[in-house]
């Protein structure tokens, strides 16, 4: 039997494995994928997601990210902007997950590429290499579902489409979006965008199913929308798409949080999206994911059962992410947008202090051992 084994190698299961390594518990990381790969994410590390990295030891600097320091929100015409309360970085998740990969192999964790988890029942895996026996599971399967360990995903925001595109834009754009992440409000969603390394532009959007229905659910009829937007067309009417066709995904419970109940298994540990999906209008799924894997090592390094584990990372992240789900309510719907760009036009500090609101709160972060400055 294996002692520790965790399912996933995204950022959660890196750190998890990277921490237990450390703790002298080196676990063995199953990643279903055979090697690195461009994920569907905003690519936005905020300050607290540097912190965690800083204490296992990465070196976020030499993976070549492009800094921010601004956000611009824009609904048509209209636009408000205003400084972050944090210098964020923008990095993919391609080169940040391969790294954390990389850095938690060195550590002594045992890493397997190209094995997928089919099934969980307590501590017995159907794996694509085989059955496996583990101890203690640490789920960090990212918004995949396992069978034997679905979340609850009641009460979810579900009808959404997500999609990102990598794009090559021309000087003009590249000097509008450098030290800036760009957020704009469109019918029926919305679309983040920034640069990250090698001066690539990042768009990564959300989109109603009823609105993308009414598009012929199609892309370059989801495209040529976006451009009728004023400073999207800017942005991205010349701009080269660097991917054959944009990533997609559906059906992501935004604003799901899971709770401890008695029908809970002690040894399945819940990380990253397995724990809680904050809606990305505003949260840091990015940042959760590194605190949850921390946690949850912490939690079995320390002998601790999943629940306690559960409880104190829902007590640390819940509020974000309720309040995240409340903001992305707001952001598709038309009176809210409107409500939103007003509003913050009058007061842009309220940018600032909303991306502050929805992130990693300090107490937490210092009560899990990082230093913040």
């Amino acid at each position: 039997m294996t002692e520790t084994v965790i399912i996933g190698g995204g950022l959660a299961g890196a750190a998890a494995a990277t921490l237990l390594a450390h703790a002298g518990k080196p676990p063995l990381l199953l990643e279903r994928d055979a090697a690195p790969t461009d994920k569907i994410c905003g690519e936005f590390l905020s300050t607290e997601a540097q912190a965690h990295l800083a204490a296992l030891g990465l070196d976020v600097g030499r993976l070549g990210g492009a800094p921010i320091g601004r956000i611009r929100l824009v609904a048509g015409a209209r636009s408000a902007e205003a400084a972050l309360p944090f210098t964020a970085i923008g990095v993919s998740r391609r080169v940040l997950d391969a790294a954390l990969l990389d850095h938690a192999a060195a550590a002594g964790a045992e890493i397997q590429r190209g094995v997928s988890v089919r099934g969980i029942d307590g501590g017995s895996l159907a794996t694509s290499a085989g059955p496996l026996n583990a101890g203690t599971v640490l789920l960090g399967s990212g918004k995949h579902e396992v069978r034997g360990a679905a979340r609850d995903t009641t009460g979810s925001i579900d009808d959404l489409i997500g999609f990102k595109q990598y794009f090559r834009v021309d000087a003009a754009a590249h000097a509008a979006l450098a030290g800036m992440i760009e957020v704009h409000l469109f019918d029926g969603g919305y679309a983040g965008l920034q640069l990250i390394e090698g001066g690539v532009a990042n768009l990564c959007l959300l989109v109603t199913r009823a609105r993308f229905a009414a598009l012929g659910r199609n892309w370059d009829a989801l495209f040529s929308a976006l451009l009728t937007e004023p400073l999207l067309a800017r942005r991205l009417g010349d701009a080269q798409p660097l991917l054959l066709k944009p990533l997609t995904i559906s059906g992501v419970p935004y604003g799901f949080i899971h709770r401890a109940s008695p029908s809970d298994s002690a040894r399945l540990f819940r990380m990253g999206d397995q724990a809680g999906v904050i809606p990305s209008f505003s949260g840091d799924g990015m940042s959760i994911a590194l605190h949850s894997g921390r946690l949850a090592a912490h939690a079995v390094a320390a002998g601790a059962d999943a629940a306690t584990y559960h409880a104190r990372l829902c007590g640390d992240v819940a509020r974000q992410i309720r309040l995240a789900t409340w903001l992305q309510r707001a952001g598709f719907s038309g009176i809210g947008q409107r409500l939103m760009i007003g509003v913050i036009g009058i007061a842009p500090a309220l940018l600032g202090a909303i991306a502050g609101a929805t992130r990693v709160p300090e107490p937490a972060l210092r009560r899990a051992g990082l230093a913040i400055s």
